[in-house]
């Protein structure tokens, strides 16, 4: 279990219905290696094989970054996968897990860092908190997540600026844009973060489960769908009069009893 992992670059804890997963890199703004996305991914795929948290808190070390982007040490010389930095493992987690993910940024939120948050279902940031994309003047770019999800937040041609101009955000700005949820006085964010996840805690595990596959499969064609019916629809047929009916008379060879199809 997640819990009980030791992890090389991200820290894991739980606080009751909480799990609260930690960039652990603030020597180096925690930007993620591809170990931490590797890291981040199978942490968030333990969260999904369990049902005592029903939320994720994703924050950084320390109280100047969130986090400033990733390093591209250690891949491949190759323009095959191995050589593009595994962001999108990450992020694909995040999409994957029914419970809601809230960013909690406590600094600076960079690049690859920025994404990180788009992605996640909610924000809420301190006051000195600064967002700010910064792909096209440092020799990479988003191809996909931190394009369209922030296309979705802010508009088209707000997004593009953003993109174009990698101009710094404050906390306010970002908030009159609509790209975070909330702003709160620095020294109150962990205690803010905690009130808002709690808060989703209380909602119905099921619902919550539902509406976040819904917002998903938009963006997501069949595999969105597939996460909607999948999870969520299989499970509860699993459980019902009919499907035991029809495995039970299957293993018995004989016909099946009808009657109870449907309940």
């Amino acid at each position: 279990m997640s819990s009980q992992r030791t992890f090389e670059t991200i820290l894991y804890r739980e606080e009751g219905p909480v799990g609260i997963l930690t960039l652990n890199r603030p020597h180096d703004g925690n930007m993620f290696t591809p170990t931490t996305c590797r890291e981040v991914r199978d942490c968030i795929e333990d969260m999904r094989r369990e049902t005592r948290t029903r939320v994720l808190v994703i924050t950084g070390a320390g109280d100047k970054f969130f986090c400033i982007g990733g390093r591209k040490e250690g891949l491949e010389d190759t323009r095959l996968y191995p050589g593009a930095p595994p962001t999108l493992e990450m992020y694909d987690a995040i999409e994957r897990l029914q419970k809601p993910v809230i960013a909690s940024v406590n600094g600076y939120a960079v690049g690859g860092g920025h994404v990180l948050h788009v992605v996640c279902d909610l924000t809420i940031a301190k006051e000195s908190a600064v967002f700010r994309q910064v792909g096209p003047m440092m020799g990479s770019f988003d191809a996909g997540y931190g394009t369209w999800y922030l296309e979705d937040l802010v508009g088209k041609k707000k997004a593009k600026e953003i993109w174009f101009l990698n101009e710094k955000l404050t906390a306010r700005q970002a908030l009159e844009l609509g790209l975070v949820n909330k702003v709160v006085p620095d020294a109150e964010l962990e205690q803010a973060t905690m009130e808002m996840a709690l808060a989703i805690a209380e909602r119905g595990a099921y619902a919550l489960a539902g509406v976040k596959a819904a917002f998903g499969a938009r963006h997501q064609g069949v595999g969105g769908l597939a996460r909607l019916s999948h999870d969520l629809l299989l499970p509860q047929y699993y459980a019902s009069e009919e499907s035991h009916e029809l495995a039970d008379a299957f293993a018995g060879r004989r016909k099946p009893d009808a009657s109870k199809f449907g309940h």
